[in-house]
């Protein structure tokens, strides 16, 4: 049997596919484009896991694909994916993976995974080096105050803060 969308339909299942990636692009730092999914990409398809177990950062590969609240993440192999899937959270950088210095000065900027830190088993990105130093001139009072700013911004659409 042959099926045709009409253009009304179609015009609905884009508009939800859409709205979940523009949520997503508010709460999650994510890239501007989709996956094979259809879903947007967490921390630029870096895999998290590697950012607790290995000595640097690895790429993740689309074959390795995980969702966790609308975000595809990718990992470099099916143990790291196992891994992730049995506890997402704790490999999920903080504030979505938006830049935590930025969290703590109300702004949400791009995290990058060659600025991070990992305080009391949670990860933190950061937009830049420079950044980067800034916060580890007081790493404590950035965390608290990123923490405490956070329930508020959460959210807040990008273009918003």
């Amino acid at each position: 049997m042959t099926r045709i969308f009409t253009f009304p339909a179609l015009t609905t299942a884009l508009t939800l596919a859409l709205a979940a990636a523009a949520l997503a692009d508010d709460e999650y730092n994510v890239s501007n484009s989709l996956t094979l999914t259809g879903q947007p990409l967490g921390m630029h398809g870096v895999d998290p896991v590697s950012m607790f177990e290995a000595e640097k950062p690895e790429m993740g590969n689309a074959t390795f694909t995980s969702a966790h609240d609308g975000v595809d993440y990718y990992f470099a192999s099916q143990a790291a994916k196992a891994t992730f899937e049995a506890d997402p959270t704790a490999h999920l950088p903080q504030f979505g993976g938006f830049c935590a210095f930025g969290v703590y000065v109300g702004k949400k900027l791009d995290g990058d995974v060659r600025y991070a830190d990992i305080v009391d088993d949670k990860l933190y990105l950061f937009v830049n080096e420079e950044i980067f130093k800034k916060y580890l001139e007081d790493k404590e009072t950035v965390i608290q105050g990123a923490h405490a700013k956070w329930a508020d911004i959460h959210h807040t659409p990008v273009g918003s803060l």
